[in-house]
């Protein structure tokens, strides 16, 4: 009796975990091209906006950290914790739309004027949705942050 509990058990663990993976989307972007050997805030702004998944602990333990990404409906792709990608946008206020899954999925909006000033953009999953931030500034450790792969 012990062991099939434990059968139903592990079960019910490999489904709950496996319903919290996000399948990821493909990017319309071309990260390729602005890949290079090391970042500086002084190469960034005026349409060169570094975005980077800052998703903490919680999320990382359970593999729910990873986020896909829509800018004005069109596919940035899929960001993984630790990872940052380098895109070119235009001046303009555009809307982000983030997904993660925790068990549900979690959406949120989020516009963000780009203009000549915006260099780095932190986004994040939280417990209840999103979060997106413009910081301006790299994060801590960002030696320890990979470029995004082109998937």
């Amino acid at each position: 009796m012990k062991s099939i509990l434990k059968i139903i058990f592990v079960f019910f663990m490999i489904v709950t975990l496996k319903s919290c993976t996000i399948k990821p989307i493909v990017s319309s972007y071309d990260y390729q091209e602005n890949i290079c050997e090391s970042v500086s805030l002084e190469e960034l702004g005026n349409g060169k906006i570094l975005i980077y998944n800052g998703a903490d602990f919680w999320h990382k333990i359970d593999n729910t950290s990873g986020l896909n990404i829509w800018i004005n409906e069109k596919p940035m792709g899929f960001i993984r914790a630790g990872e940052y990608g380098i895109i070119e946008l235009e001046n303009a206020t555009l809307e982000f739309k983030l997904l993660h899954v925790d068990m549900f999925k979690f959406r949120s909006y989020h516009k963000v004027t780009i203009n000549e000033k915006t260099k780095v953009i932190r986004i994040e999953p939280t417990f209840t949705s999103n979060d997106l931030t413009v910081v301006n500034q790299l994060p801590k450790k960002f030696e320890k942050y990979e470029y995004i792969d082109s998937r």
